[in-house]
């Protein structure tokens, strides 16, 4: 994977009209998706992000912005012409696409399904089917090439879909959905398969979703989407370690209220080194205050482990001023879900962003900025 993007949007804009009404369904959306990387789009339904993945192939028109795919713009490829044009056409044999009902012909046997994308190419006739035969070995379904898609199962169906999706040698694959139509064992076989694709042929992979567990599962990068836009984007790793990303709550989820109002609840983000060792023991240990934990979750994403907890300590915030730098000493992320009073919530915040060996602010000196967290802990 490098620094550099293979696919980026600028400004890009959806507007549907019918009659007098218009409906935004792109909101001036900038992308950056690096080469060979695991890119996971989420949101809910409505989010806008179906709309996306088909603005990145130009299957959909964007009503403005641009959208650039391995050094190709276009955008301007497209022209004002409604249907593609052959530059168009050309670029897109470069993107692959997997579609979440998989869209294989039902009279057309499993190789012929692959070869499909080969004749619009006007590949010759063995040259489509050496090329097919071996996609299908890729995917696991070399023993099927005769079989029809009736035949097989959603799984099976969707690596036919995958196979064919690979046949123009593409640099970046779109996969809209491919998971929500099956199974979990299954999705974990395509996501896994995804994955293989990915560092066995270098692609850059971009999938859209709205299950947290796909992007936990194979994704390097990963952007929210709502109403239309991008509202955080960036490397999992890294949005794991912001303090107070929605993507980083939604992806570990802990929840638990205080027992009482003299209690201090505590977000921790353990990462690297850190989610290995008993910090919470040695807190409790070091300073003698029982700790009770509200919530936690725990899970690897890109090979390392990572994991949220939410604890509460007794008293508020001001008494927990040393505790708590004594956590972030250690190398974690710490946010104050639920402070005592407005001080302690404006010197959490000024604590987060300063090195771990910083002094801890004290509500004699709070820094002048609310923290987001607090709010969307409540």
């Amino acid at each position: 994977m490098t620094e550099f993007p293979v696919i980026t949007t600028t400004g890009l804009t959806k507007v549907y009209r019918s009659g007098d009404r218009e409906v935004t369904a792109l909101d001036g959306v900038d992308l950056h998706v690096r080469e060979g990387e695991v890119y996971g789009v989420i949101g809910q339904s409505g989010a806008g992000k179906s709309t996306l993945i088909r603005c990145l192939n130009l299957l959909e028109r964007p009503t403005s912005g641009t959208v650039t795919v391995a050094g190709q713009d276009l955008t301007a490829l497209a022209g004002r012409g409604k249907r593609a044009n052959a530059g168009l056409r050309a670029a897109r044999s470069h993107i692959g696409m997997v579609f979440q009902h998989f869209n294989l012909l039902s009279s057309r046997t499993v190789q012929d399904n692959v070869e499909l994308p080969l004749e619009i190419l006007k590949v010759d006739r063995r040259e489509r089917a050496r090329k097919a035969r071996e996609l299908l070995d890729l995917v696991g379904l070399a023993d099927k090439a005769t079989a029809y898609p009736a035949q097989l199962s959603g799984g099976q169906k969707q690596r036919v879909g995958i196979a064919r999706a690979l046949a123009g040698d593409p640099k970046v694959l779109l996969s809209d959905e491919a998971t929500s139509a099956l199974d979990p064992e299954t999705t974990r076989s395509i996501l896994q398969l995804l994955r293989d694709l990915n560092r066995q042929l270098g692609l850059t992979v971009v999938l859209i979703t709205h299950e947290m567990d796909v992007v936990k599962t194979i994704c390097d990068s990963a952007a929210l989407m709502k109403g239309g836009r991008v509202v955080e984007q960036g490397t999992v790793a890294g949005l794991l370690a912001t303090p107070g990303s929605e993507l980083a709550r939604e992806l570990f989820p802990v929840g638990g209220e205080p027992s009482d109002g003299n209690r201090t609840v505590v977000d921790i983000t353990f990462h690297g080194a850190a989610a290995t060792r008993p910090v919470i023991s040695e807190l409790s240990r070091t300073y003698n205050v029982d700790i009770s934990i509200l919530g936690a979750a725990m899970d690897t994403v890109g090979g390392k482990q990572i994991g949220r907890m939410r604890i509460e300590l007794p008293g508020r915030f001001e008494e927990n001023v040393v505790p708590i730098g004594f956590l972030r000493e250690q190398g974690l992320q710490v946010d104050v879900a639920d402070g005592a009073d407005g001080d302690a919530e404006n010197a959490d915040n000024a604590d987060n962003t300063a090195p771990a060996d910083a002094a801890v602010p004290t509500p004699a000196n709070p820094a002048p900025a609310a923290s987001p967290l607090k709010e969307g802990a409540k």
